[in-house]
């Protein structure tokens, strides 16, 4: 604990040097400045308060459906959202789902202890991973109640690591652990604990209520017209070589390109690429003419899920990277999906492929042995969208498990 406890205070002083130069640091340092005093004046004594921590973005959708499903049951109890990056609190700073929402100050002891004091909560709520160590011994000592959802663990983590010690002492806070695997409860159970439940992955629940929410996109109708669509999300550039090759060779089909980021070259590399023709969806209206537009770019933000709704078939970006995108987005609306080969750390990516509901390629050969079958073949293309949607269907309820363990104590 003294060397972690160390690196916490030099993590805290080399974000604060980086912030002189690095625009993220800066939100990362500014917004944890004053925090306690800002905690003070919004937290009213005597609230019942519930607290939900995700690291960034990703980890927020996660526990979004459970902040929702408390909020539905008990409309009394406050819920205080904590987020430790920046990437995950510039964007759902006023997400009005929440009551309070803050970044976590740094895991250190007194500041544990300090956030604690003010905002007494009742519960407490860690999405995925985040196993802050002053945090939850601060929490074990008061004896609050704590959580942790839709949580993975491996062979090869620090938990099960020799000098994994503290962190193995951590896990005896959470009154239950609820996981997304029969692995990750094996795994526990050798560490001794029997307090774990398989609830899986409140994903799910979150991408079916985005899919029956899904908003009509008039642009989008316009431009399919009647013919079929196919859209990719959340491109990289290596993602798009592979995908313009596909797209100048079937020119009866319609694409929508969502790239990952707005990289104005790129997007000018596909419009000048593609044979079809190419436009921004940003440039374009209900009355645009796209008999000559085989390409639409997706180049804004908030509306790629309702997009999967119009869609045949789907690619998902990332392959190439560092690691895949959603892929669940896509997936309950039924569509097959294809991605790039660095899908392996994610459970859901490996579940459809050993169901046939996806395929991983790393060339465009791979691509079109994937895509042509299902163009060509309009059975094999229902049975594979079946299972696909079966595969999203069969993995709901880990949100009404969870808030329902959790609102006993209330």
């Amino acid at each position: 604990m003294c060397l972690y406890n160390t690196g916490m205070y030099l993590y805290e002083k080399a974000v604060g040097i980086a912030a002189l130069r690095n625009p993220k640091a800066r939100q990362w340092s500014d917004g944890r400045r004053g925090i306690f005093e800002r905690l003070k004046e919004s937290i009213k004594p005597g609230e019942r308060i519930i607290w939900v921590h995700a690291a960034s973005l990703g980890e927020f959708e996660q526990g979004r459906p459970i902040i929702e499903r408390l909020k539905e049951q008990r409309p009394d109890i406050k819920i205080l959202l904590t987020f430790f990056s920046p990437s995950g609190y510039e964007i759902r700073k006023n997400y009005p789902g929440a009551d309070y929402i803050f970044y976590l100050p740094i895991d250190r002891k007194r500041y544990a202890r300090r956030f604690l004091d003010i905002v007494k909560p009742e519960a407490a709520i860690f999405i995925k991973y985040e196993f802050w160590l002053n945090y939850l011994g601060e929490l074990r000592k008061r004896e609050i109640p704590t959580y942790v959802v839709s949580a993975i663990f491996r062979r090869d983590s620090i938990f099960f690591r020799p000098w994994g010690g503290a962190w193995r002492k951590a896990l005896d806070t959470f009154s239950t652990l609820f996981v997304q695997n029969d692995e990750s409860r094996e795994l526990l159970a050798e560490l001794g604990h029997k307090n774990v439940v398989v609830a899986g992955d409140t994903r799910f629940d979150r991408v079916a209520s985005i899919a029956k929410a899904a908003k009509r996109v008039e642009l989008i109708e316009r431009f399919r017209g009647e013919k079929p669509l196919f859209v990719a999300g959340s491109t990289w550039g290596p993602d798009e070589e592979i995908l313009l090759a596909l797209i100048n060779e079937n020119p009866d089909i319609r694409f929508v390109i969502a790239p990952h980021e707005m990289n104005q070259t790129r997007i000018e590399h596909i419009i000048s690429t593609v044979k079809g023709g190419a436009v921004r969806y940003t440039q374009s209206t209900t009355e645009s003419d796209f008999s000559k537009t085989q390409v639409l770019i997706l180049d804004t933000v908030g509306i790629l899920s309702s997009v999967y709704g119009y869609a045949q078939w789907s690619y998902i970006g990332g392959g190439f990277g560092v690691g895949i995108h959603n892929t669940l987005e896509a997936a309950t609306f039924g569509l097959p999906i294809a991605f790039g080969p660095k899908y392996h750390k994610f459970k859901e990516a490996r579940d459809m492929v050993a169901l046939g509901a996806a395929r991983s390629i790393t060339s465009i050969d791979e691509l079109r042995a994937w895509f042509e079958p299902l163009r060509d073949d309009a059975a094999l293309l229902s049975e594979t969208s079946r299972k696909a949607k079966a595969y999203t269907e069969s993995n709901l309820g880990a949100t009404e498990l969870i808030t329902s363990e959790v609102l006993k104590r209330f």
